[in-house]
């Protein structure tokens, strides 16, 4: 009896494994499959790197090497930076402005719950703390996403400057040139061409998401309106 009930109680916890991977599985997949493309990056990176060291005479790196690179840096924080930008620019844009017919949008002359007030809810145990504490703390809170992505944002533009200035300048010594510093770099048309490159990507993508939303449709997706609903229809 005493083992029966140790299996069972075995098995519960991993039915609850099982519905917490399920519960979290979005997050868990895209966790996972930005470790596989990071350390995929990574291995390149260094060979790559590598391979132009040889190139001019220089020694190659290992891959713990590269990762103290000004060239690891400026790769890496010049592509966050931008998904950064994009997500925080989508996330205050779409407080304020329509597309009608999209599924990205809200709702166009109707009350979305998004544009509720919080100060008007009913409080409840599991409301969030900063809704119930209220004052400047559910001010910031109400504006936490943005601000986050924000932060985010600015921290990786700063390592990607710091990362560029250090390959920079790197370059610029191996042509008998002085090296720059990271306010420097940042006048540079190379530190603006690489964001902009990296910027200008991402807002086609988020303009093709929100046009193509509103006539295409997938299946099982939120992302997509139901298959059978008309074009004009916006929002959920």
């Amino acid at each position: 009896m005493a083992r029966a009930a140790g299996g069972h109680g075995r098995a519960g916890q991993r039915r609850t494994a099982r519905d917490w991977t399920k519960d979290h599985g979005l997050l868990l997949a895209n966790i996972a499959l930005f470790l596989v493309f990071f350390g995929g990056m990574v291995f390149s990176g260094a060979a790559e790197y590598s391979e132009d060291q040889l190139a001019h005479g220089q020694p190659a790196v290992t891959l713990l090497g590269y990762l103290g690179t000004g060239a690891f840096l400026e790769a890496t924080f010049e592509n966050w930076e931008s998904e950064f930008l994009q997500m925080g620019m989508y996330v205050i844009l779409t407080v304020f402005l329509f597309q009608k017919g999209s599924s990205e949008s809200k709702p166009v002359g109707r009350e979305a719950p998004q544009d509720e007030d919080p100060r008007d809810a009913d409080l409840k145990p599991a409301t969030p703390w900063p809704v119930r504490r209220g004052g400047w703390i559910l001010k910031l809170y109400e504006h936490s996403l943005s601000i986050m992505f924000l932060l985010l944002f600015l921290a990786s533009l700063a390592l990607h400057a710091v990362g560029g200035a250090n390959e920079y300048s790197s370059e610029q010594r191996s042509h008998g040139e002085a090296p720059v510093t990271v306010f420097e770099y940042l006048a540079t048309s190379r530190f603006w061409f690489e964001s902009f490159q990296n910027w200008q990507s991402e807002f086609l993508a988020v303009a093709v998401l929100v046009g193509a939303s509103v006539y295409l449709r997938e299946r099982g997706s939120p992302e997509s309106k139901p298959v059978a609903e008309p074009h004009y229809e916006t929002g959920a």
